[in-house]
């Protein structure tokens, strides 16, 4: 056992002798290949991390959500469905909700108008996100102009602005009373935008919304989870989108990775005819090889992997922020923390590690089993 300890210490130190004789060389194909692991687990990284803070802000969401359709489209539906709806075994709670979009021909973006659950914001004033209040350079105290359902103008004065931290979903929000909502959009009192629904047991969901579209045959049932699968949907294609993009220069590293494996210089196959003639085995000269692809992968995967990390957690991957966030007039400023998942790391080291040690073993044989004298020869 000693023994054997003892000859893969030597195979060690030689594979480390002969990387830095081609150190140069070495270098260069480690520095596209961190380049190439950096960008791939950068688009990982915060893909993963984008679905993990859109599941976090849905946890608050209501459970069910219940919609009025005509003719395929969303329309506002009548609070007396809410009675139908508490009929029904199973149903905790419902509740009518009020928000919709108002477009500002000021700045040319779209508002999110909501009517909060609890009466926090009194009629005439709103509370309003960071991002519009840096759009329209306006402060707590402000009055800005809203155009209402009839052409008049009616005035609302800033009480709060919601801090930076809540940008992804407070963006473009802005709530205010229920009277003022009404007003601006002309809202009958016996409407609401659509129900929110709470269940006793979250195991029946399918059940009661099964039960609700029979009652209510022109309603449509959106369960919390089905807008968590969306919203990974989204995330995943336009990951799919960058490593699409991406996939060009990955088949370039591949196949230069490939040529440096496979196309052995005169000068490496003399050194393993020397290495034969000496009394190296065909399967030490294997192991000193698998040895330099690992070293080499492994130089390029741990910087490649944490560059990627701090593009995440210190710039929220600014590199890829406008594909993977999405981009409008009132973008929303801010910081997306970094969640590492155990098998996306073994999936890309797996991706970016194994082939290239793989690659390296076949040529290393073929060369290791000619006869030493022809190939010094």
């Amino acid at each position: 056992m000693g023994a054997r300890i003892e000859r893969q210490k030597n195979i060690l130190d030689y594979t480390l002798a002969a990387l830095l004789r081609r150190k140069r060389k070495n270098a260069v194909l480690v520095l596209v290949y961190t380049l190439i692991v950096f960008l791939l687990a950068s688009v990982v990284f915060f893909s993963r991390s984008l679905q993990r803070e859109a599941a976090d802000l849905l946890q608050g969401a209501p459970e069910m959500i219940v919609q009025r359709q005509v003719a395929g489209r969303h329309e506002l539906i009548p609070l007396a469905y809410l009675e139908k709806i508490k009929k029904i075994r199973g149903v905790q709670a419902a509740r009518g909700r009020l928000w919709g979009y108002y477009y500002d021909p000021v700045v040319g973006a779209n508002y999110t108008l909501l009517v909060p659950e609890s009466r926090e914001v009194a009629p005439g004033t709103m509370a309003v996100g960071e991002g519009l209040a840096r759009l329209r350079l306006s402060a707590v105290g402000d009055d800005i102009e809203f155009r209402t359902h009839d052409g008049s103008l009616k005035e609302l004065k800033i009480a709060r602005i919601f801090p930076a931290e809540l940008g992804l979903v407070s963006s473009d929000l802005v709530l205010v009373a229920e009277e003022d909502f009404r007003g601006l959009f002309g809202m009958p009192r016996e409407l609401v935008t659509d129900l929110a629904v709470q269940v006793r047991n979250p195991k029946e969901l399918p059940t009661i919304a099964y039960k609700i579209a029979e009652a209510l045959p022109d309603t449509r049932q959106i369960l919390r989870e089905e807008i968590l699968r969306t919203y990974d949907a989204v995330f995943n294609w336009r990951g799919g989108i960058l490593i699409a993009i991406l996939s060009g220069s990955v088949l370039a590293f591949i196949l230069l990775a490939w040529d440096k494996a496979s196309g052995m210089s005169m000068e490496e196959r003399r050194e393993i005819g020397v290495l034969k003639a000496i009394g190296w085995e065909t399967a030490d000269v294997i192991q000193m090889k698998c040895w330099e692809g690992l070293a080499i992968s492994l130089t390029a995967f741990l910087p490649g992997v944490l560059l990627a990390y701090a593009h995440v957690a210190l710039t929220s991957a600014g590199l890829f922020e406008p594909v993977l966030k999405g981009w409008a007039v009132l973008y929303p400023h801010f910081s997306i923390k970094p969640y590492l998942d155990v098998s996306q790391v073994a999936a890309l080291f797996f991706l970016a590690v194994v082939p290239y040690t793989v690659a390296t073993i076949i040529p290393s044989w073929r060369a290791a089993i000619v006869d030493p004298d022809a190939v010094m020869r």
